[in-house]
């Protein structure tokens, strides 16, 4: 970026100090946690953000043309009266769409039997005039299709107030339940569950709200006493049982309601134990319940509805270190069975005959899994597929002839060409020996020299796996001379539970090593060289992102760090914020255990930050964001500038009408992703 930008804002430093196992530990920047959060209105604080914001409007000045630019490419990507396609549910195909130039979806339904036209029923653009932010998280019809349930949030802080209207009508009843989770369970066509928030922001109570009562008497039906433990409500496909689920990222425990009976009381299936994880399906008398009680990849057992505990478990499937059981639905008259497969999504349907329909996927590689399955009893598999050249699609899948029925495939209006681009799987060789594999896609014309620059992406936590699926953003780098790889780096569940396993606690440092050992294997190969790779990742992938940034700054040469958990161990440290308990199973507890302190206190991007040279850095944050709170960015970038020694741009951006997810409307969510690109590219040299 060839300008001489203002002097950058210099947060104050008012060291706080504190004494944890044997070792003192300086903040310079806590100050800039509002002492009231969630709501902040510190006057220093809201100054320093507000300034780092003109900063970053300053810095980014000269890139407009090109931000507007990319801005243009992206929203002609998106198709302006895009629609989904309607899912069968009960007497009703439920659909959205978009009406042009609307930020927000409208949701209808028609009858399925053709007898009728469309019926809208949720005008989200309406129900977010005004509002800086708006999120709908979920609508659920009652049983008789009489009503519809449905959740928003308008500030970003993920607490949602459930509503309820009669689709028929419009009319909206006057039962409004706040301070949930967002997620509402009907029970019958008068009575739904919910999960309150406490104070924390964390799920942890369960109540029953029957229409036309007050919210405020409605009867608690579960409260989790532990912290560490997060409370959801769900309902089983065949609509027979409410299910209690509370956990956190190691153990599990599930209680039973039947629907019949909203008032009964719930009934456990397996009371918890560390370390055991199941989940439980209903399929006819038999609960499919998936376990890993014997192996870490999970077996799937079935129980008697009528007695579902642990005693009366049969084994249907073992536990295989091949095969990682990812998830099973219980159908009429099939059992679908999700695994992954040498990090790859497969989907089997099970008959009670022995017979086994595996679904054809058209490429080697790819991202694909169940989509919006609402009936218990139907002929067909609804899918969703895409890979990193082919758009996204919905199918259906007919196992009767395997035939594989094409719904919807992503329209690009501007257009789209995949024979541009090429795509490949790719293995680095880790620190341990380890084989990391790599998605890759590029240009045909893309140079094997070591001179093409290239964006990679990563993630590795919790045992969320990222599958190579397809990005119309993406394009824009692909377009202008950039490769794009994934680095499915320990920590996710690309190659299984002992993936996961291996990225996690002590182990954790190896998803650090995984990604800088991806970034070495792409410039010994010559897809790209030193400086030439800029890296991304968002939440604890930005912790990643932090982490590689002190470990390896000279390998990268631009690096987009959004919404980023980089104050991992003062995070870990403060039990009063919404995620923290939780969290330890991922992280360890730097409280309690020395070790624990030690690990994280070796790799947390704040604390590791040092004077040195950085590469060019932009920072994404949002003011009301319950996960990643805005004081972790903040901070980090106040002691990068204080610390760093090259002059690269950095700049933090703060969404100060958003949380954890950024900008709510489409093409508010578009206009940032230009400005990331943006600047990315200006670390190139890029003007167009």
């Amino acid at each position: 970026m060839n300008h001489a930008p203002p002097e950058p804002p210099q947060a104050a430093r008012r060291p706080s100090r504190r004494e944890v196992f044997a070792t003192t530990l300086v903040d310079d920047y806590a100050w800039l946690r509002d002492p009231g959060y969630p709501e902040v209105t510190d006057p220093d604080v809201l100054a320093y953000l507000e300034a780092e914001n003109a900063y970053a409007d300053a810095v980014l000045a000269p890139r407009r043309d090109l931000e507007a630019a990319l801005f243009a490419e992206l929203k002609g990507r998106l198709k302006d009266d895009d629609a989904g396609v309607p899912t069968p549910h009960g007497p009703y195909l439920y659909g959205w769409r978009f009406e042009p130039g609307a930020q927000y979806r409208q949701w209808y339904r028609r009858p399925r039997d053709g007898g009728g036209g469309d019926e809208v029923f949720l005008d989200e653009p309406r129900l977010a005039e005004g509002a800086a932010y708006f999120d709908l998280r979920t609508l659920q019809p009652s049983p008789d299709h009489g009503l519809v349930a449905y959740a928003t949030d308008r500030d970003g802080s993920e607490r949602y107030v459930v509503e309820v209207l009669e689709p028929a009508t419009g009319r909206a009843l006057d039962d409004r339940v706040a301070n949930t989770s967002g997620t509402p369970v009907w029970a019958d066509d008068r009575t739904f569950f919910y999960c309150e928030l406490n104070e924390q922001l964390r799920p942890f109570r369960v109540r029953r709200h029957a229409l036309g009562t007050d919210p405020a008497d409605d009867p608690i039906v579960f409260e989790e006493a532990d912290p560490g433990f997060f409370v959801a409500v769900a309902k089983t496909l065949t609509d027979d049982f409410v299910l209690i689920a509370t956990g956190d990222h190691v153990t599990s425990e599930i209680h039973l309601i039947p629907a019949a009976e909203p008032t009964a009381a719930p009934r456990v299936v397996a009371p918890r134990r560390a370390g055991h994880e199941y989940s439980v399906a209903q399929r006819g008398d038999r609960f499919l319940i998936t376990t890993n009680d014997r192996h870490r990849n999970f077996r799937l057992v079935e129980a008697p509805v009528a007695a579902p505990e642990e005693a009366e478990w049969r084994e249907l499937m073992a536990g295989s270190e091949a095969v990682y059981l990812l998830g099973v639905v219980g159908f009429r008259d099939f059992v679908v069975i999700a695994t992954r497969e040498r990090g790859l999504v497969q989907i089997r349907l099970h008959y009670d005959d022995g017979r086994v329909v595996a679904v054809p996927w058209p490429e080697p590689t790819y991202a694909a899994g169940l989509a919006n399955n609402l009936e218990y009893a139907t002929d067909r598999v609804r899918l969703r597929y895409s890979s990193m050249v082919t758009p996204a699609s919905v199918i259906d899948f007919h196992p009767d002839d395997g035939r594989m029925e094409t719904l919807k495939v992503q329209e690009i209006p501007s257009g789209y060409d995949p024979t541009r681009y090429r795509t490949e799987r790719l293995e680095a060789t880790a620190a341990d020996g380890v084989r990391v594999p790599i998605s890759l896609v590029y240009p045909v014309d893309f140079p094997r020299d070591g001179s093409g620059p290239l964006l990679l992406t990563g993630y590795g936590s919790y045992g969320m796996g990222l599958d190579p699926g397809f990005s119309t953003a993406r394009l824009s780098l692909l377009d202008r001379g950039f490769a794009v790889a994934i680095a499915h780096v320990r920590g996710g569940d690309e190659l299984g539970r002992g993936w996961y396993e291996d990225g996690k606690l002590a182990k954790k440092p190896n998803t650090f090593s995984d990604f800088i050992a991806c970034a070495e294997h792409l410039v010994a190969d010559g897809w790209t060289s030193a400086g030439r790779i800029a890296i991304e990742g968002g939440s604890a992938g930005g912790m990643l992102v932090g982490a590689v940034l002190n470990q390896r700054p000279d390998l990268w040469g631009c690096a987009l760090a959004l919404v980023p958990f980089v104050d991992v161990l003062n995070t870990m440290m403060d039990a009063s914020l919404p995620l923290t308990p939780i969290e330890w199973p991922e992280w360890g507890n730097p409280l309690e255990d020395a070790a624990a302190f030690g690990t994280i206190l070796a790799y947390s991007p704040y604390d590791n930050v040092t004077a040195r040279a950085y590469p060019p850095l932009f920072v994404r944050a949002g003011i009301a964001d319950p996960r990643v709170t805005y004081w972790e960015p903040a901070k980090w970038v106040a002691k990068l500038r204080a610390t760093k020694t090259d002059a690269n741009p950095l700049v933090l951006r703060t969404n100060m009408d958003a949380g954890h997810f950024g900008a709510s409307g489409r093409y508010d969510e578009l206009k940032e992703r230009a400005e990331e690109f943006a600047f990315l590219l200006g670390c190139f040299g890029r003007d167009a």
